[in-house]
Protein backbone atom coordinates (compact mmCIF):
# COMPACT_ATOMS: atom_id res chain seq x y z
CA UNK A 1 0.00 0.00 0.00
CA UNK A 2 0.70 3.32 -0.88
CA UNK A 3 0.42 6.56 1.84
CA UNK A 4 -0.97 9.33 0.32
CA UNK A 5 -0.89 12.85 2.20
CA UNK A 6 -2.72 16.22 0.88
CA UNK A 7 -5.95 14.92 -0.89
CA UNK A 8 -8.81 17.54 -0.53
CA UNK A 9 -11.75 17.16 -0.81
CA UNK A 10 -15.44 19.04 -0.23
CA UNK A 11 -16.77 18.85 3.41
CA UNK A 12 -19.95 16.84 1.52
CA UNK A 13 -17.82 15.06 -0.84
CA UNK A 14 -19.15 11.47 -1.67
CA UNK A 15 -16.79 8.39 -2.48
CA UNK A 16 -16.61 8.94 -6.10
CA UNK A 17 -14.77 12.61 -5.26
CA UNK A 18 -12.83 11.30 -3.62
CA UNK A 19 -11.91 8.15 -5.49
CA UNK A 20 -11.10 10.92 -8.24
CA UNK A 21 -9.18 12.84 -6.04
CA UNK A 22 -6.90 9.96 -5.36
CA UNK A 23 -6.33 9.12 -8.71
CA UNK A 24 -5.39 12.71 -9.84
CA UNK A 25 -2.76 13.03 -7.12
CA UNK A 26 -1.47 9.92 -7.64
CA UNK A 27 -1.75 10.11 -12.05
CA UNK A 28 -3.75 6.84 -12.54
CA UNK A 29 -7.05 5.78 -13.67
CA UNK A 30 -9.65 5.03 -10.87
CA UNK A 31 -9.88 1.41 -12.05
CA UNK A 32 -6.52 0.99 -10.66
CA UNK A 33 -7.49 1.97 -7.02
CA UNK A 34 -8.08 -1.43 -5.22
CA UNK A 35 -8.79 -0.36 -1.98
CA UNK A 36 -8.43 2.53 0.59
CA UNK A 37 -8.29 3.20 4.05
CA UNK A 38 -8.60 6.76 6.09
CA UNK A 39 -5.39 7.28 8.26
CA UNK A 40 -6.10 11.13 9.21
CA UNK A 41 -9.10 13.83 8.38
CA UNK A 42 -8.96 16.96 9.47
CA UNK A 43 -10.90 20.31 8.61
CA UNK A 44 -9.25 23.05 6.19
CA UNK A 45 -11.09 26.43 6.99
CA UNK A 46 -8.39 28.42 5.29
CA UNK A 47 -10.77 29.66 2.36
CA UNK A 48 -13.91 29.71 4.88
CA UNK A 49 -16.84 29.81 4.36
CA UNK A 50 -15.68 26.95 1.48
CA UNK A 51 -14.87 24.27 3.78
CA UNK A 52 -12.39 21.38 2.93
CA UNK A 53 -11.43 17.50 4.21
CA UNK A 54 -7.76 17.27 4.26
CA UNK A 55 -6.93 13.23 4.24
CA UNK A 56 -4.28 10.99 4.04
CA UNK A 57 -4.82 7.76 2.86
CA UNK A 58 -3.57 4.40 2.89
CA UNK A 59 -4.06 3.29 -0.82
CA UNK A 60 -4.01 -0.50 -1.66
CA UNK A 61 -3.39 -0.34 -6.06
CA UNK A 62 -2.23 -2.30 -9.23
CA UNK A 63 1.07 -1.71 -10.01
CA UNK A 64 1.80 -0.16 -6.82
CA UNK A 65 5.74 0.12 -7.76
CA UNK A 66 5.44 1.41 -11.00
CA UNK A 67 3.39 4.23 -9.94
CA UNK A 68 5.34 5.08 -6.58
CA UNK A 69 8.80 4.91 -9.38
CA UNK A 70 6.88 7.29 -11.40
CA UNK A 71 5.73 9.68 -8.39
CA UNK A 72 9.44 9.27 -6.47
CA UNK A 73 9.68 12.63 -6.04
CA UNK A 74 6.42 13.71 -4.97
CA UNK A 75 6.69 13.98 -0.97
CA UNK A 76 3.02 13.30 -0.46
CA UNK A 77 3.18 9.44 -1.71
CA UNK A 78 5.11 7.22 -0.19
CA UNK A 79 5.27 3.34 1.08
CA UNK A 80 2.78 2.62 3.88
CA UNK A 81 4.68 1.11 6.84
CA UNK A 82 2.19 1.07 10.37
CA UNK A 83 3.32 1.60 13.40
CA UNK A 84 2.84 -1.82 15.27
CA UNK A 85 2.45 -2.36 18.96
CA UNK A 86 3.86 -5.53 20.70
CA UNK A 87 3.75 -6.57 23.76
CA UNK A 88 6.91 -8.15 24.53
CA UNK A 89 7.85 -11.93 25.59
CA UNK A 90 7.45 -12.21 29.00
CA UNK A 91 10.06 -12.05 31.44
CA UNK A 92 12.02 -14.35 33.67
CA UNK A 93 11.62 -12.95 36.68
CA UNK A 94 9.05 -14.73 39.08
CA UNK A 95 5.42 -12.69 41.28
CA UNK A 96 4.89 -13.98 44.28
CA UNK A 97 1.97 -11.83 44.11
CA UNK A 98 -0.37 -10.14 41.52
CA UNK A 99 0.64 -6.87 40.38
CA UNK A 100 -1.45 -3.95 42.07
CA UNK A 101 -2.73 -1.26 39.84
CA UNK A 102 -3.58 2.00 42.39
CA UNK A 103 -6.45 3.94 40.24
CA UNK A 104 -8.78 3.68 37.57
CA UNK A 105 -8.53 6.56 35.49
CA UNK A 106 -7.09 5.86 31.56
CA UNK A 107 -3.82 4.79 32.98
CA UNK A 108 -4.92 2.52 35.15
CA UNK A 109 -7.44 0.85 33.11
CA UNK A 110 -5.10 0.64 29.82
CA UNK A 111 -2.51 -0.86 32.12
CA UNK A 112 -4.94 -3.34 33.97
CA UNK A 113 -6.67 -4.12 30.85
CA UNK A 114 -3.19 -4.95 29.06
CA UNK A 115 -1.52 -6.93 32.18
CA UNK A 116 -4.94 -8.70 32.34
CA UNK A 117 -4.78 -9.92 28.62
CA UNK A 118 -1.38 -11.21 29.04
CA UNK A 119 -2.34 -13.33 32.00
CA UNK A 120 -0.59 -11.31 35.04
CA UNK A 121 -4.07 -11.63 37.07
CA UNK A 122 -3.95 -7.75 38.20
CA UNK A 123 -5.62 -6.41 40.88
CA UNK A 124 -6.94 -2.67 40.58
CA UNK A 125 -8.07 -0.62 43.44
CA UNK A 126 -9.95 2.62 42.98
CA UNK A 127 -10.88 5.08 45.58
CA UNK A 128 -14.10 6.04 44.09
CA UNK A 129 -17.19 4.10 43.25
CA UNK A 130 -18.17 2.51 39.76
CA UNK A 131 -19.33 4.50 37.39
CA UNK A 132 -22.63 4.16 37.07
CA UNK A 133 -22.61 4.82 41.16
CA UNK A 134 -20.11 7.85 40.91
CA UNK A 135 -22.13 9.85 38.17
CA UNK A 136 -25.75 9.51 40.50
CA UNK A 137 -22.74 11.34 42.93
CA UNK A 138 -21.80 13.32 40.43
CA UNK A 139 -24.88 14.94 39.36
CA UNK A 140 -26.25 14.86 43.24
CA UNK A 141 -23.72 17.17 43.95
CA UNK A 142 -24.34 19.74 40.97
CA UNK A 143 -27.45 19.87 42.07
CA UNK A 144 -26.85 21.15 45.69
CA UNK A 145 -26.21 18.14 47.68
CA UNK A 146 -22.75 17.96 49.75
CA UNK A 147 -19.21 16.88 47.76
CA UNK A 148 -18.98 13.19 48.22
CA UNK A 149 -14.60 13.62 48.19
CA UNK A 150 -14.06 9.95 47.26
CA UNK A 151 -16.86 10.07 44.16
CA UNK A 152 -16.95 12.88 42.29
CA UNK A 153 -15.55 14.62 39.24
CA UNK A 154 -11.70 14.00 39.75
CA UNK A 155 -12.33 10.00 41.48
CA UNK A 156 -13.64 7.04 40.61
CA UNK A 157 -13.84 4.99 37.99
CA UNK A 158 -12.52 6.01 34.29
CA UNK A 159 -10.85 8.54 36.12
CA UNK A 160 -11.28 12.73 35.65
CA UNK A 161 -11.51 12.39 31.78
CA UNK A 162 -14.75 10.59 32.10
CA UNK A 163 -16.55 14.04 32.89
CA UNK A 164 -14.71 15.70 30.08
CA UNK A 165 -15.57 16.17 26.52
CA UNK A 166 -13.33 12.93 25.89
CA UNK A 167 -10.93 14.23 23.98
CA UNK A 168 -8.69 12.06 22.28
CA UNK A 169 -5.97 14.02 20.94
CA UNK A 170 -2.33 14.17 22.15
CA UNK A 171 0.76 15.90 21.50
CA UNK A 172 2.99 13.00 22.35
CA UNK A 173 5.01 11.54 19.70
CA UNK A 174 4.46 7.96 19.19
CA UNK A 175 6.76 5.81 17.77
CA UNK A 176 6.00 2.68 19.07
CA UNK A 177 2.16 1.96 17.73
CA UNK A 178 0.46 3.05 21.26
CA UNK A 179 -1.13 5.70 20.54
CA UNK A 180 -3.15 3.15 17.65
CA UNK A 181 -3.34 0.82 20.07
CA UNK A 182 -5.70 3.12 22.80
CA UNK A 183 -7.76 4.25 19.65
CA UNK A 184 -8.24 0.54 18.53
CA UNK A 185 -9.47 -0.25 22.46
CA UNK A 186 -11.52 2.59 22.39
CA UNK A 187 -13.05 1.79 19.54
CA UNK A 188 -13.23 -2.17 20.61
CA UNK A 189 -15.00 -1.26 23.55
CA UNK A 190 -17.78 1.34 21.65
CA UNK A 191 -15.98 4.35 20.38
CA UNK A 192 -16.85 5.88 16.45
CA UNK A 193 -14.47 4.33 14.10
CA UNK A 194 -13.67 8.16 13.15
CA UNK A 195 -11.35 8.08 16.02
CA UNK A 196 -9.06 6.25 14.69
CA UNK A 197 -8.68 8.72 11.71
CA UNK A 198 -10.21 12.50 13.03
CA UNK A 199 -7.96 14.96 13.54
CA UNK A 200 -9.32 15.85 16.34
CA UNK A 201 -11.14 12.82 18.25
CA UNK A 202 -13.07 12.66 20.70
CA UNK A 203 -15.67 10.30 22.11
CA UNK A 204 -18.02 12.58 24.86
CA UNK A 205 -18.68 11.53 28.74
CA UNK A 206 -21.83 9.78 27.96
CA UNK A 207 -19.99 7.27 25.28
CA UNK A 208 -17.10 7.15 27.97
CA UNK A 209 -19.19 6.18 30.70
CA UNK A 210 -20.24 3.19 28.70
CA UNK A 211 -16.73 2.44 27.29
CA UNK A 212 -14.88 2.66 30.69
CA UNK A 213 -17.93 -0.22 32.33
CA UNK A 214 -17.29 -2.75 29.18
CA UNK A 215 -13.58 -2.17 29.84
CA UNK A 216 -13.65 -3.48 33.30
CA UNK A 217 -15.75 -6.28 32.42
CA UNK A 218 -13.05 -7.25 30.34
CA UNK A 219 -10.39 -6.88 32.89
CA UNK A 220 -12.64 -9.67 34.87
CA UNK A 221 -13.12 -11.94 32.19
CA UNK A 222 -9.33 -12.17 31.54
CA UNK A 223 -9.06 -12.56 35.51
CA UNK A 224 -7.93 -9.51 36.60
CA UNK A 225 -9.86 -8.08 39.94
CA UNK A 226 -11.59 -4.49 40.84
CA UNK A 227 -11.72 -3.07 43.94
CA UNK A 228 -14.06 -0.07 44.57
CA UNK A 229 -13.98 2.05 47.84
CA UNK A 230 -10.29 1.25 47.88
CA UNK A 231 -8.81 3.84 49.45
CA UNK A 232 -4.52 3.02 49.39
CA UNK A 233 -3.59 4.89 52.53
CA UNK A 234 -0.29 3.39 53.48
CA UNK A 235 2.59 1.65 52.01
CA UNK A 236 4.64 -0.94 53.55
CA UNK A 237 8.70 -0.73 52.69
CA UNK A 238 11.30 -2.74 53.79
CA UNK A 239 15.33 -2.34 52.28
CA UNK A 240 14.56 0.02 49.56
CA UNK A 241 11.43 -2.18 48.31
CA UNK A 242 7.71 -1.68 48.39
CA UNK A 243 6.34 -5.03 50.23
CA UNK A 244 2.43 -4.27 50.80
CA UNK A 245 0.16 -1.17 50.80
CA UNK A 246 -2.55 -0.55 53.47
CA UNK A 247 -6.30 -0.15 52.14
CA UNK A 248 -9.00 1.88 54.09
CA UNK A 249 -6.73 2.58 56.93
CA UNK A 250 -7.23 -0.85 57.87
CA UNK A 251 -6.57 -3.69 55.24
CA UNK A 252 -2.68 -4.51 55.11
CA UNK A 253 -2.21 -6.93 51.32
CA UNK A 254 1.63 -8.20 50.73
CA UNK A 255 3.08 -6.66 46.92
CA UNK A 256 5.90 -6.36 45.01
CA UNK A 257 4.48 -5.00 41.87
CA UNK A 258 2.46 -1.61 42.50
CA UNK A 259 1.68 0.95 39.47
CA UNK A 260 0.95 4.13 40.92
CA UNK A 261 -1.66 5.84 38.42
CA UNK A 262 -3.11 7.82 41.19
CA UNK A 263 -4.07 10.72 39.22
CA UNK A 264 -3.51 14.79 39.46
CA UNK A 265 -5.91 15.32 42.75
CA UNK A 266 -4.39 12.39 45.24
CA UNK A 267 -2.73 15.23 47.36
CA UNK A 268 -3.39 12.92 50.17
CA UNK A 269 -0.99 10.12 48.78
CA UNK A 270 1.38 12.59 47.22
CA UNK A 271 1.69 13.38 51.04
CA UNK A 272 1.84 9.26 52.22
CA UNK A 273 4.05 8.48 49.44
CA UNK A 274 6.19 11.72 50.80
CA UNK A 275 6.59 10.29 53.82
CA UNK A 276 7.38 7.30 53.10
CA UNK A 277 10.81 8.61 51.00
CA UNK A 278 9.13 8.26 47.86
CA UNK A 279 11.49 10.86 44.82
CA UNK A 280 9.80 13.23 43.81
CA UNK A 281 9.65 16.97 42.50
CA UNK A 282 7.56 20.17 42.12
CA UNK A 283 6.31 20.62 38.49
CA UNK A 284 5.10 23.30 36.29
CA UNK A 285 1.62 23.46 35.61
CA UNK A 286 -0.91 26.60 34.47
CA UNK A 287 -3.90 28.17 36.04
CA UNK A 288 -6.51 30.46 34.46
CA UNK A 289 -10.40 30.72 33.71
CA UNK A 290 -13.08 28.56 32.13
CA UNK A 291 -14.11 31.34 29.39
CA UNK A 292 -17.45 30.63 28.09
CA UNK A 293 -18.74 31.96 24.34
CA UNK A 294 -21.94 31.65 22.25
CA UNK A 295 -20.98 28.54 20.15
CA UNK A 296 -22.25 30.57 17.25
CA UNK A 297 -19.94 32.80 17.45
CA UNK A 298 -17.20 30.26 17.39
CA UNK A 299 -18.50 28.57 14.38
CA UNK A 300 -18.80 31.55 12.48
CA UNK A 301 -15.16 32.77 13.24
CA UNK A 302 -13.28 29.29 12.70
CA UNK A 303 -16.08 27.77 9.52
CA UNK A 304 -17.62 31.18 8.21
CA UNK A 305 -20.64 30.20 9.14
CA UNK A 306 -22.93 29.84 12.50
CA UNK A 307 -23.87 26.24 11.78
CA UNK A 308 -22.41 24.05 9.82
CA UNK A 309 -24.34 20.58 10.49
CA UNK A 310 -21.62 18.06 8.56
CA UNK A 311 -19.04 19.26 11.24
CA UNK A 312 -20.91 19.98 13.95
CA UNK A 313 -19.42 22.81 16.73
CA UNK A 314 -16.15 24.12 16.35
CA UNK A 315 -13.21 24.15 17.88
CA UNK A 316 -10.23 25.93 18.52
CA UNK A 317 -6.74 26.25 19.72
CA UNK A 318 -4.84 29.31 20.50
CA UNK A 319 -2.00 30.90 22.53
CA UNK A 320 -0.44 34.18 23.24
CA UNK A 321 2.74 35.25 25.31
CA UNK A 322 2.67 37.81 28.16
CA UNK A 323 4.67 40.94 28.36
CA UNK A 324 6.24 38.92 31.59
CA UNK A 325 7.09 35.66 29.62
CA UNK A 326 4.02 33.52 30.72
CA UNK A 327 2.32 31.58 27.87
CA UNK A 328 -0.93 32.00 27.83
CA UNK A 329 -3.04 29.63 25.94
CA UNK A 330 -6.79 27.64 25.55
CA UNK A 331 -6.63 24.14 27.51
CA UNK A 332 -9.97 21.37 27.40
CA UNK A 333 -11.94 23.41 24.89
CA UNK A 334 -15.31 22.05 25.06
CA UNK A 335 -17.42 22.72 21.62
CA UNK A 336 -21.14 22.41 22.98
CA UNK A 337 -20.08 22.06 26.08
CA UNK A 338 -20.54 23.06 29.76
CA UNK A 339 -18.77 24.14 32.62
CA UNK A 340 -18.93 21.74 35.56
CA UNK A 341 -17.92 21.65 39.20
CA UNK A 342 -14.75 19.39 39.42
CA UNK A 343 -13.88 19.94 43.30
CA UNK A 344 -13.04 17.08 45.47
CA UNK A 345 -11.68 18.71 48.30
CA UNK A 346 -14.21 20.60 50.98
CA UNK A 347 -14.09 24.30 51.20
CA UNK A 348 -12.11 23.82 48.29
CA UNK A 349 -13.22 25.02 44.60
CA UNK A 350 -12.03 24.11 40.89
CA UNK A 351 -13.68 23.96 37.46
CA UNK A 352 -13.66 21.97 34.68
CA UNK A 353 -15.23 21.58 30.78
CA UNK A 354 -17.44 18.78 29.83
CA UNK A 355 -19.25 17.83 26.18
CA UNK A 356 -21.76 15.10 25.93
CA UNK A 357 -21.02 13.07 22.40
CA UNK A 358 -23.45 15.33 19.93
CA UNK A 359 -21.75 18.84 21.35
CA UNK A 360 -25.19 20.05 21.29
CA UNK A 361 -24.64 23.03 23.90
CA UNK A 362 -25.49 26.46 22.75
CA UNK A 363 -22.03 27.62 24.41
CA UNK A 364 -18.47 26.67 23.64
CA UNK A 365 -16.32 26.72 26.39
CA UNK A 366 -12.05 26.25 27.06
CA UNK A 367 -9.86 26.90 29.85
CA UNK A 368 -7.84 29.87 29.35
CA UNK A 369 -4.67 29.35 31.62
CA UNK A 370 -1.26 31.00 32.25
CA UNK A 371 1.76 28.70 32.98
CA UNK A 372 2.81 29.08 36.33
CA UNK A 373 6.59 27.45 37.51
CA UNK A 374 7.45 26.44 40.82
CA UNK A 375 9.09 30.29 41.50
CA UNK A 376 5.30 31.04 41.21
CA UNK A 377 4.65 28.95 44.73
CA UNK A 378 6.15 30.40 47.39
CA UNK A 379 6.49 27.16 49.36
CA UNK A 380 9.29 24.88 49.72
CA UNK A 381 9.19 21.19 49.00
CA UNK A 382 7.74 18.33 46.36
CA UNK A 383 4.10 19.71 47.36
CA UNK A 384 4.43 23.32 47.14
CA UNK A 385 2.12 22.98 43.75
CA UNK A 386 -0.12 21.53 45.83
CA UNK A 387 -0.18 24.07 48.65
CA UNK A 388 -0.30 26.55 46.03
CA UNK A 389 -3.52 24.73 44.01
CA UNK A 390 -5.13 24.42 47.64
CA UNK A 391 -4.52 28.35 48.54
CA UNK A 392 -6.53 29.58 44.82
CA UNK A 393 -9.41 26.98 45.44
CA UNK A 394 -9.98 28.31 48.67
CA UNK A 395 -10.04 31.76 47.25
CA UNK A 396 -12.35 30.46 44.52
CA UNK A 397 -14.26 28.45 47.19
CA UNK A 398 -14.93 31.86 49.04
CA UNK A 399 -15.42 34.13 46.13
CA UNK A 400 -18.42 31.85 44.94
CA UNK A 401 -19.75 31.26 48.19
CA UNK A 402 -19.14 28.05 47.66
CA UNK A 403 -20.63 28.18 44.64
CA UNK A 404 -18.92 27.94 40.97
CA UNK A 405 -17.84 32.55 40.68
CA UNK A 406 -18.82 33.45 37.30
CA UNK A 407 -17.80 37.23 36.50
CA UNK A 408 -18.04 38.56 32.79
CA UNK A 409 -14.75 39.49 31.10
CA UNK A 410 -15.60 43.53 30.61
CA UNK A 411 -15.76 43.55 34.56
CA UNK A 412 -12.76 41.74 34.83
CA UNK A 413 -11.11 43.10 32.53
CA UNK A 414 -11.94 46.78 33.92
CA UNK A 415 -10.19 46.28 37.28
CA UNK A 416 -7.57 44.30 36.17
CA UNK A 417 -6.45 47.19 33.94
CA UNK A 418 -7.17 49.70 36.69
CA UNK A 419 -5.36 48.04 39.28
CA UNK A 420 -2.15 47.41 37.44
CA UNK A 421 -2.36 50.33 35.21
CA UNK A 422 -2.57 48.72 32.16
CA UNK A 423 -2.57 50.23 28.71
CA UNK A 424 -4.35 48.26 26.05
CA UNK A 425 -5.67 48.91 22.46
CA UNK A 426 -8.35 47.16 22.18
CA UNK A 427 -11.36 48.42 20.52
CA UNK A 428 -15.05 48.58 22.80
CA UNK A 429 -17.57 46.32 21.31
CA UNK A 430 -21.29 45.31 22.08
CA UNK A 431 -21.51 42.88 24.39
CA UNK A 432 -22.81 39.12 24.07
CA UNK A 433 -25.90 38.49 25.55
CA UNK A 434 -26.22 34.72 26.19
CA UNK A 435 -26.79 32.29 29.52
CA UNK A 436 -24.04 30.51 29.88
CA UNK A 437 -24.10 26.75 30.19
CA UNK A 438 -22.74 25.37 33.60
CA UNK A 439 -23.66 22.42 35.69
CA UNK A 440 -23.46 23.05 39.21
CA UNK A 441 -24.52 25.92 41.30
CA UNK A 442 -23.11 29.43 40.34
CA UNK A 443 -23.16 32.81 41.65
CA UNK A 444 -21.83 36.26 40.25
CA UNK A 445 -18.90 37.22 41.88
CA UNK A 446 -15.93 39.29 41.46
CA UNK A 447 -12.81 36.50 40.20
CA UNK A 448 -9.91 39.28 40.24
CA UNK A 449 -8.62 38.29 43.74
CA UNK A 450 -8.93 34.95 43.05
CA UNK A 451 -5.54 34.54 41.15
CA UNK A 452 -2.05 36.18 41.78
CA UNK A 453 -1.92 39.86 40.15
CA UNK A 454 0.86 38.69 37.97
CA UNK A 455 -1.25 35.73 36.61
CA UNK A 456 -4.28 38.37 36.28
CA UNK A 457 -2.48 40.59 33.97
CA UNK A 458 -1.13 37.44 32.10
CA UNK A 459 -4.38 36.61 31.20
CA UNK A 460 -6.18 39.96 30.59
CA UNK A 461 -2.98 39.95 28.25
CA UNK A 462 -3.42 36.83 26.78
CA UNK A 463 -7.11 37.47 25.98
CA UNK A 464 -6.66 40.90 24.03
CA UNK A 465 -4.15 38.62 22.11
CA UNK A 466 -6.62 36.30 21.16
CA UNK A 467 -8.99 38.84 20.08
CA UNK A 468 -6.76 39.91 17.41
CA UNK A 469 -6.67 36.20 15.74
CA UNK A 470 -10.78 35.48 16.39
CA UNK A 471 -12.43 39.21 16.60
CA UNK A 472 -14.63 39.51 19.66
CA UNK A 473 -13.03 36.92 21.85
CA UNK A 474 -12.27 38.83 24.54
CA UNK A 475 -16.06 40.53 23.95
CA UNK A 476 -17.00 42.09 27.37
CA UNK A 477 -20.00 39.77 27.61
CA UNK A 478 -18.15 36.25 27.22
CA UNK A 479 -18.39 34.70 31.01
CA UNK A 480 -15.45 33.59 33.02
CA UNK A 481 -15.45 30.91 35.62
CA UNK A 482 -13.17 30.37 38.20
CA UNK A 483 -10.83 28.55 39.19
CA UNK A 484 -8.82 25.91 36.55
CA UNK A 485 -6.31 24.96 38.61
CA UNK A 486 -6.36 21.03 37.82
CA UNK A 487 -4.80 21.21 34.00
CA UNK A 488 -2.15 18.86 35.04
CA UNK A 489 0.03 17.35 37.84
CA UNK A 490 1.65 19.85 40.02
CA UNK A 491 4.10 17.04 40.92
CA UNK A 492 6.55 14.78 39.25
CA UNK A 493 7.13 11.04 40.41
CA UNK A 494 10.39 10.48 39.65
CA UNK A 495 11.31 7.43 37.79
CA UNK A 496 14.50 6.02 35.84
CA UNK A 497 14.91 4.43 32.97
CA UNK A 498 13.04 1.11 33.88
CA UNK A 499 10.36 3.52 34.77
CA UNK A 500 10.65 2.52 38.42
CA UNK A 501 11.09 4.89 41.16
CA UNK A 502 13.74 5.10 43.49
CA UNK A 503 11.79 2.32 45.92
CA UNK A 504 11.96 -0.31 43.90
CA UNK A 505 8.55 -2.05 42.87
CA UNK A 506 6.59 0.90 42.61
CA UNK A 507 6.41 2.03 38.67
CA UNK A 508 4.80 5.64 38.29
CA UNK A 509 2.45 6.52 36.20
CA UNK A 510 0.28 8.67 34.05
CA UNK A 511 -0.96 12.19 34.70
CA UNK A 512 -0.87 12.54 38.50
CA UNK A 513 3.16 11.17 38.21
CA UNK A 514 3.61 13.72 35.96
CA UNK A 515 4.32 11.87 32.67
CA UNK A 516 0.62 12.42 30.61
CA UNK A 517 -1.41 15.37 30.30
CA UNK A 518 -5.03 13.85 29.09
CA UNK A 519 -6.93 10.90 28.20
CA UNK A 520 -4.77 9.49 25.47
CA UNK A 521 -1.17 10.19 26.77
CA UNK A 522 -1.96 8.93 29.89
CA UNK A 523 -3.30 5.63 28.52
CA UNK A 524 -0.42 5.21 26.67
CA UNK A 525 1.81 5.58 29.57
CA UNK A 526 -0.29 2.64 31.59
CA UNK A 527 0.44 0.72 27.98
CA UNK A 528 4.28 1.75 28.38
CA UNK A 529 4.18 0.35 32.08
CA UNK A 530 2.39 -2.92 31.09
CA UNK A 531 5.21 -3.22 28.54
CA UNK A 532 7.69 -2.86 31.26
CA UNK A 533 6.37 -5.32 33.67
CA UNK A 534 5.70 -7.92 30.70
CA UNK A 535 9.62 -7.36 29.91
CA UNK A 536 10.88 -8.10 33.56
CA UNK A 537 7.98 -10.44 35.22
CA UNK A 538 6.66 -14.05 34.17
CA UNK A 539 3.15 -13.90 34.34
Amino acid sequence: MLQVNQIKCPINHSKPQLLRAISRKLDCGEEQILDYKVLRRSVDARKKPDLFFQYTLAVSLKNENRILSRKKKDRDISLYEPLEYRFPQPGTVPLHHRPVIIGMGPAGLFCGLELARQGYRPLLLERGQDVDQRTKDVLNFWNGEKLNPDSNVQFGEGGAGTFSDGKLNTLVKDSSGRNRKVLETFVEFGADESILYDHKPHIGTDKLREIVKRMRKAILDAGGEVRFSSHVTDFCIQDGKITGVCINDSEWMDCEVVILAIGHSARDTFERLLGRNLSMEPKAFAIGYRVIHPQSFINQSQYGKSDVPELGAAPYKVTAMASDGRGVYSFCMCPGGYVVNASSEMGRLAVNGMSYSGRNSSCANSAIIVSVTPDDFHYDGPLAGVYFQRDLEEKAYRAGKGSIPVQTYGDFRSKIVEKNNMKLSGTETEAFCFEPKIKGKYEMADLTEVMPDECNKAFVEGMEQIDKKIHGFANPGVYLCGLESRTSSPVRILRDDNLESNIKGIYPCGEGAGYAGGITSAAMDGLKIAQQIGAVYQP
